[in-house]
């Protein structure tokens, strides 16, 4: 039964593209099958304050890059509408993994997922999502869930060898923040313990924000070119891109928070890493422009930023034996 009240959900097309509205009286979430099951709206209804960032190209379809040359990132970059991405089964850049090429972020960000409903009741709404990736065997699937009343959204994965050989993945949640939420001076707050590791290299032609090296103790590190900086504070518009992998989690979770905050919990077993990515405006040429201001924490199977091959080299990459299924559960919620 169609409701205007308590859970309820829509099925809706944007800019030509598949999308569902998962909404209750305090929250709306818009995800968009048709575009890797990405979230692009995650709306607290009482503060008008959307957590995701968009990027200022918006939102486009991948079926319709028809111009331009073949480019194993533009195919991630030119369609990153911001928001929230399933990263699987390679994270960052580009890789090649026994003998299959895989893009910018791996395979699934791009692709269109299967979407049926799970759940339609006043209680609770849900839909289910799956996609099969084409250069490796995988399955994969998710269900977002929001119950009547809840500030959070529930979300469950699966990932499923459909070989009969072991293979490797990297498994990400490319989570990014934005205005008009992210604002200077904004605060991140992580469990004790967790150490920083910096990138091998800077990311962006103007420095790093975090001096090589390390690892370092949490929040406070030593800054490129002398110092210290306090990676728990959100810095301004023009700071340093930079990326660290934050490591040690007993509990796998995080605030970010402003006037309003959001706290993300996840399974650390499986996602021992909480990628943590600065691009502030100081990056001048493509794709950014200096147009952006956004800070991602992503939850993360593995490291670094460099693709399958070079986390199976390091010993980070998930391993899944012959038909091996791993599952995972996320929650965001709002505080308010």
């Amino acid at each position: 039964m169609r409701r205007n009240w308590a859970a309820r959900l829509r099925h809706v097309t944007i800019d030509g593209l598949r999308a569902v509205v998962l909404e209750n009286e305090r929250l709306r979430v818009t995800v968009v099958p048709d575009k890797g099951g990405d979230v692009v709206e995650f709306l607290h209804k009482p503060t008008d304050t959307d957590f995701v960032w968009l990027s200022p190209q918006g939102l486009r379809s991948p079926r319709d890059h028809l111009q331009g040359a073949a480019d194993d990132v533009a195919q991630f970059a030119d369609h990153y509408e911001g928001g929230w991405q399933e990263v699987f089964p390679s994270g960052g850049a580009p890789s090649e993994y026994r003998g299959a090429r895989l893009a910018q972020h791996g395979e699934v960000s791009g692709l269109p997922w299967e979407c049926e409903v799970a759940a339609d009741s006043e209680k609770e709404v849900a839909v289910r999502l799956r996609v099969r990736t084409r250069r490796l065997p995988y399955a994969v699937e998710k269900v977002f869930r929001l119950r009547s009343g809840a500030v959070a959204l529930e979300i469950e994965g699966r990932a499923t060898n459909e070989s009969g050989l072991p293979l490797h993945a990297m498994w990400g949640q490319h989570i990014v923040y934005g205005l008009p939420f992210l604002r200077p001076g904004a605060t991140i707050r992580l469990p004790e313990g967790v150490t920083v590791i910096p990138h091998e290299s800077a990311i962006g032609p103007g420095g790093r924000r975090v001096q090589a090296g390390g690892p370092w103790q949490w929040p406070v590190v030593p800054a490129d070119g002398g110092g210290e900086t306090d990676l728990s504070v959100v810095p301004e518009r023009g700071a340093p891109s930079d990326i660290v992998y934050l490591t040690g989690f007993d509990e796998g979770w995080y605030e970010i928070s402003g006037d309003i905050g959001m706290r993300v919990e996840w399974d650390a077993t499986l996602l021992p890493y909480l990628w943590m990515w600065h691009e502030l405006g100081a990056s001048t040429g493509y794709p950014w422009w200096g147009r952006v201001y956004t800070v991602g924490l992503e939850p993360f199977s593995s490291m670094p930023t460099d693709g399958l091959a070079a986390a199976v080299a390091n010993g980070t990459a998930l391993t899944l034996d012959p038909h091996e299924t791993k599952e995972l559960r996320l929650r965001a919620e709002v505080l308010a």
